[in-house]
């Protein structure tokens, strides 16, 4: 099991320590693939603005760039939900990133699909929207708890209060994205605060927490701040990884 949740950004200096770590793992299970692993790139677009293509292909360039890899564009207008074929004859998963409550109700007809892949192996890489949902509670969206603001109203992903949900059942934790560049660390500490989740990670841009079923990692530019209710309150970690 190999999940890997990024917290946005596009720090081509930092390619190699975000993204490097999930195209080895899914060349590991690409003996079937002649021309290196099939990875599919799951991308939502607003099908008023544009079609996702042009991010698909700055996903794929990246992977590209770090090893030989078939990436494999599953664009999905918002309000479609992603075709089960999709998930099909994979060794890797990219989840991108755009309206976080989006992504969730895309995904969420495949969801025990995808659990059983990544369970059996497959290796997931969510990225921002991608990374917050694959928790078994997300946290999607909302800038307010009650009448008190948390973080900037431009966070909100078009939510006004701090939201979570079910979501993808892959890692135990909640999370949240941008921490240090959005300020959603607050998000995170709130839906803690709250007893929405029990814990939670909120990871900088540039920056991925590395999850498998032995161990749990920081890599790239930034930090992952660690969220926990303890008898004393909330307490807050920081985890500083190898910059790559």
């Amino acid at each position: 099991m190999s999940i890997h949740l990024v917290g946005g950004g596009w720090s081509q200096e930092h390619y190699r320590a975000v993204y490097g770590p999930f195209l080895e793992e899914s060349s590991r299970l690409a003996s079937k693939h002649t021309r290196g692993p099939r990875i599919a790139v799951v991308q939502l677009y607003d099908a008023a603005a544009d079609d996702g293509r042009d991010r698909f292909a700055q996903f794929a360039a990246i992977l590209r760039d770090l090893g030989p890899c078939r990436a494999v564009p599953v664009l999905v207008a918002e309000g479609d939900a992603v075709p089960a074929a999709a998930i099909d004859d994979l060794d890797g998963l990219l989840v991108a990133g755009g309206l976080t409550p989006a992504y969730l109700a895309a995904v969420t007809p495949v969801a025990g699909e995808i659990r059983r892949l990544v369970v059996a192996g497959l290796p997931y890489l969510g990225f921002s929207a991608g990374a917050q949902i694959a928790a078994t509670t997300a946290i999607i969206g909302g800038w307010r708890s009650g009448a008190v603001p948390i973080c900037d109203e431009d966070c909100g992903e078009d939510l006004d209060q701090v939201t979570t949900a079910p979501g993808l059942g892959l890692v135990d934790f909640a999370v949240d994205a941008h921490a240090a560049q959005w300020g959603t660390l607050t998000r995170a500490i709130t839906a803690v605060d709250r007893g929405d989740v029990d814990r939670a990670v909120a990871v900088d841009e540039s920056t991925a927490c590395i999850v498998t079923e032995h161990s749990t990692l920081t890599a790239g530019a930034g930090q992952c701040w660690w969220v926990q209710r303890t008898g004393a309150g909330v307490v807050v970690r920081a985890d500083r990884g190898s910059p790559g």
